[in-house]
């Protein structure tokens, strides 16, 4: 039966104690981690937030009552504990940090029993996600998972305090909204007092912090709750958190100052990581031509070769093909795993074909300067070597070939790139390499809906020399926007705003909007940029792929206390579910139910 704690106060967490509180008397208070009765002394370890502290009872120390209660603990009984403090009697544990000391046990209280957990709470837990996922208030025990969380937790306070320093002010903007479908769905949440019309949650809070630019208060920040309906991924939730900032009177360098002052913080804080300023920049062409990918992974090498040029007289009829159709072919060696089995190059392939590839050229070059190859023979013996030479080929190197379309080529080849990497073992999470992408085309153009779109948001300023190009060749220009990335994975992006209205007229006729359209969703926008907009730019971070990276973690799940699934539900609280008909009456909505053959039922 679970007592109180009336008149012990904890003095100390498990970790705050160490061998310069020997002879102390403390109390201290967690969960039980194991407890083992080695007859007539037991061993509790005892668990908090802090970590993992050993606890000995034996009866002449605690008496008869105090030792007849620890032979009855279990695992994740939570214990409130009063002893003192000694030197550990056996050998010291150098895996814990409080592994050279240990309690002797005056008192012992049982604050709560517990049931035997579904699966042990230990570091690396080795139970399947979906079980963790619902007992995740157990989950949540694991010491990696609190130390992420705690990670988190101090991201949060240090930006916080730097950016006051510099100046920017934490506003809150709502999370009631208006819709602006324009990019992912919008989560919508219907309106009780205006019947048939709904909220959405905010995706970012673009518009409200260039309003609060307009507004003057020069610079703002928020940690802002995002929402986007969307398909999800291992580093993207439907909720997630925004380091988000707006800078006024500023242009690209300024922005990207600030915030490589405040990555050099929170990496060395945090991390312990000197990370050298300034961080490299390179522009979306380059990262595209080198490594096939706007978030390039600069962890290693393997860059693509653009080897149009020195294949076009060829008569394979891949490489002939796709130049002919407008495309390029483009390789990647695999420096020394010219000795790689045809069945493991078989795999590669068939994962290119998951990219959008036909197929995948492959050409292997033996220690004697032969090749074996898929395509050698379609190919005379000089354009073999200009190949070679071309792709940098030595005798042991194995090189890889994606003709088709650029767009797929760059797919297909900076997805591979990756895929052999992980395979040699090539990324260490601690290595930490930054790099701003910038220069992104401004539009792109949507087959589905037949017409251009924007790449980052409507309000994004185009390049001041791209600016004729607009009419005549909107796919060419480039925008003054600019992406954060680490290690391959994009950690935050912005933009230098469009503030004059012509120009914000000319991005909405690009896109294909009519003034009614562009009026009925940025109305309260445009209005605001009648009364004088100072010129503006911004930055937002992924905060959850931000921990996500520093901690090391496979998933965006392992930062965020309470995430969601891969189809967007909870399988702790089993969320989204069904209403009362009442609180839909209230609404003026009606469900209906899909038939067998996709038609809805009355």
């Amino acid at each position: 039966m679970a007592e109180s704690m009336a008149g012990l106060k904890r003095t100390h967490r498990c970790t705050e104690l160490s061998t310069a509180n020997v002879g102390e008397n403390v109390t201290v208070m967690g969960w039980v981690q194991k407890s083992r009765n080695k007859g007539g002394i037991i061993f509790v370890d005892l668990r908090d937030r802090s970590g993992i502290l050993q606890i000995i009872f034996e009866e002449n120390d605690c008496g008869a009552e105090y030792f007849a209660k620890a032979e009855k603990l279990r695992s994740e009984f939570v214990i409130a504990v009063e002893g003192k403090v000694e030197a550990r009697s056996g050998a010291v544990n150098e895996n814990l940090a409080t592994g050279a000391i240990e309690i002797r046990a005056k008192s012992l209280r049982v604050l709560a029993e517990s049931e035997t957990p579904p699966f042990p709470i230990e570091e690396n837990s080795k139970t399947k996600e979906e079980l963790r996922l619902k007992y995740r208030f157990l989950d949540l025990r694991r010491p990696d998972i609190q130390r992420n969380l705690m990670v988190r937790s101090r991201v949060a306070t240090l930006t916080r305090a730097f950016l006051a320093e510099e100046g920017f002010l934490e506003i809150e903007t709502p999370t009631l909204i208006k819709s602006t479908p324009e990019g992912a769905r919008d989560y919508l949440v219907p309106s009780r007092v205006h019947p048939g019309s709904f909220y959405a949650l905010p995706q970012s809070p673009q518009l409200y912090k260039q309003l609060l630019m307009c507004s003057g208060y020069d610079r703002y920040f928020q940690l802002a709750r995002c929402y986007r309906d969307e398909d999800l991924r291992a580093d993207r939730q439907p909720e997630f958190t925004q380091i988000d900032m707006e800078l006024s009177f500023v242009d690209v360098d300024d922005v990207l100052d600030v915030n490589e002052r405040l990555l050099k913080k929170l990496f060395k804080d945090i991390c312990d990581f000197d990370l050298e300023l300034p961080i490299p920049r390179m522009t979306w062409r380059e990262a595209m031509d080198r490594y096939g990918s706007d978030k390039p992974d600069l962890r290693f090498g393997m860059e693509l070769h653009n080897v149009s040029d020195v294949v076009s007289g060829c008569e394979f009829a891949v490489f002939k093909g796709a130049l002919e159709n407008g495309g390029s072919v483009r390789g990647i060696n695999a420096a020394g795993q010219g000795h790689m089995p045809r069945k493991k190059i078989d795999a590669l392939v068939e994962y290119a074909k998951g990219f959008g590839a036909k197929g995948l050229a492959y050409l292997s070059i033996q220690e004697d300067g032969s090749f074996k190859s898929s395509f050698a023979k379609f190919m005379k013996d000089e354009e073999l070597k200009a190949l070679v030479e071309a792709m940098e080929g030595k005798p042991g190197d194995l090189l890889l070939f994606a003709a088709d379309k650029d767009k797929v080529v760059f797919d297909v080849l900076g997805n591979l790139r990756l895929e052999l990497a992980r395979q040699l073992d090539l990324l260490k999470k601690d290595d930490f390499k930054f790099l701003w992408v910038t220069e992104f085309p401004l539009l792109e153009y949507s087959e589905e809906e037949g017409r251009y779109v924007a790449m980052h948001h409507p309000f994004t300023m185009p390049m001041e020399e791209d600016l004729p190009l607009i009419d005549t060749d909107p796919g060419a220009v480039r925008a003054k926007a600019y992406d954060i990335v680490l290690n391959g994975t994009e950690m935050g992006g912005g933009s230098v705003r469009i503030h004059q209205a012509d120009i914000q007229s000319k991005m909405f006729e690009v896109l294909g909007f009519t003034k009614e359209r562009a009026q009925s969703q940025f109305g309260f926008l445009l209005e605001a940029f009648k009364y004088g907009v100072p010129p503006h730019a911004g930055l937002a971070y992924g905060m959850d792929r931000m921990a996500m990276l520093m901690v090391g973690a496979d998933s965006i799940r392992d930062v965020i206390a309470f995430p969601k699934v891969k189809d967007a539900s909870c399988l702790m609280t089993e969320a989204p579910a069904p209403v009362d008909e009442k609180q839909l009456e209230e609404l003026g909505i009606f469900v209906s139910e899909e038939t067998e053959d996709g038609e809805t039922a009355e």
